[in-house]
């Protein structure tokens, strides 16, 4: 996600790690890095030089001097002090009004519209109605009304109005009166501030009095993006931000700036351009992906809002008594296809490969489920041997090749053997670790 930024940390860290104790002189050369690589990823100067100031107050003190490993303990303070100017936890919505009214705002072109459909997917377990108030972009209600029916959501609009004060109005008096857990209000935007809008969302928060007024910018335009954030909550108050295309910037500068300069938190992220492509904040995890330490938060919770938890613990059970089969392997293949692409969770994961492995990890594993689909249910269950000619047909079946059919099936057969063997593997540790017991 950040590479340049996340690629320079790495390298500080490493030139680092065969330091035996932090001198004045080594401090100063490390904080100077971090200092040009925040600069560099467009963060904000006043944010660096603050965040600067308290690594480096940290890395001189009397514990850290002592410290075993004092390049662990460096790159713990950094991510500590970058946890803590993200805002520390996970801001969640403010959802106690009948209805929670949510009225989203921000610049032309920085996807509000596509917001709303998000964050009406993201509270899905709600009953959730959306205002279409943009009337500026005469495909902005089209665009909603498109959006809400792929989500299955209600949109309300007014045709021929062109007074979005009146559809607001109306809008609520419908989420009122058919009992709508939460109101997502769109609204127009501008290329770029104007007294006009302002005044617009002036008139539409007194209105509206909205729970929440979140502020949509795209990570793409770094500082400027907080720069118009700090404006919109100097003269309409905003309680928060939504920060879109984040899986494509390659800076970090609005993600590590945003909440230090507006003093409000960052609370959701937009990570891809599918509707579900929207997560809640979290800055500990913005922090590890900052350092190239994966995003193991929100893999797990993505594990826990995909995963059957009955069907995983089935299969765990079948995995145990090396008792599974290519049926069951292709049920865990389906649930991780629920959590997104092969590619993209293993970027989550601490120390990723690089690109090119991704890339051949994917492919694989759209080849393996292939195969296994090729199969007749007979062959999935086990129930009948893959004979030359069942894996020729399956090679056939999946556009694949004899060979890796052959390599599937004897890898499989290790993965069930190794099954077997792990009762055995464990009575075997367990005596090692007696026998070393004795020596000591």
């Amino acid at each position: 996600m950040f590479g340049a930024l996340t690629e320079k940390f790495q390298n500080l860290f490493s030139s680092l790690a065969g330091k035996k104790k932090f001198t004045e002189e080594n401090i100063a050369d490390a904080v100077r890095e971090v200092r040009l690589a925040l600069l560099d990823a467009d963060v904000n100067y006043s944010v660096a030089s603050q965040f600067i100031k308290r690594v480096k107050e940290k890395a001189v003190g009397e514990e850290v001097l002592k410290a075993v490993s004092p390049h662990e303990q460096f790159v713990k303070i950094v991510h500590d002090e970058l946890v803590s100017l993200m805002g520390s936890e996970e801001k969640p919505l403010d959802l106690k009004g009948s209805p929670s009214v949510i009225l989203l705002c921000g610049l032309q072109g920085s996807g509000k519209t596509t917001q709303c459909a998000k964050l009406a997917a993201f509270l899905k377990k709600q009953k959730v109605l959306i205002a279409a108030c943009d009337l500026q972009r005469p495909a902005a209600i089209e665009q909603i009304k498109t959006l809400g029916k792929t989500i299955d959501v209600p949109v309300f609009g007014v045709d021929g109005e062109s007074n979005p004060l009146v559809v607001a109005k109306k809008a609520l008096e419908k989420a009122k009166s058919e009992n709508f857990d939460v109101l997502i209000v769109d609204t127009a935007g501008r290329l770029h501030i104007d007294e006009e809008l302002m005044e617009q969302l002036k008139n539409m928060k007194d209105l509206l009095q909205p729970h929440e007024v979140l502020f949509v910018a795209s990570a793409n335009t770094g500082q400027d993006a907080v720069k118009t954030a700090q404006e919109f909550d100097q003269k309409i108050g905003i309680t928060g931000s939504i920060l879109t295309m984040l899986d494509g910037s390659a800076r970090a500068g609005a993600a590590i700036s945003i909440r230090e300069v507006t003093q409000k938190p960052l609370m959701f992220e937009g990570i891809g351009e599918k509707i579900g492509d929207l997560q809640l904040f979290n800055p500990r995890s913005m922090a590890d992906r900052i350092l190239g330490m994966g995003d193991i938060i929100n893999l797990v919770r993505k594990a826990e809002e995909h995963i059957d938890q009955k069907e995983k613990e089935k299969l765990e059970e079948k995995f145990r008594k090396a008792s599974f089969t290519y049926e069951d392997f292709l049920k865990q293949m389906s649930m991780m296809k629920k959590m997104g692409s092969m590619k993209s969770l293993l970027k989550m994961l601490p120390g990723m490969p690089d690109m090119g492995d991704l890339e051949y990890s994917e492919k694989e594993f759209k080849n393996l489920e292939a195969m296994i689909l090729s199969m007749t249910p007979d062959e999935r269950t086990e129930t009948v041997e893959l004979a030359h000619p069942r894996r020729k047909r399956i090679a056939a079946g999946s556009g694949t090749h004899v060979d890796e059919v052959n390599k599937m099936v004897k890898n499989f057969k290790r993965l069930k053997q190794f099954a077997k063997d792990m009762p055995n593997l464990k009575k075997q540790f367990s005596k090692f670790k007696g026998d070393m017991n004795l020596w000591r």
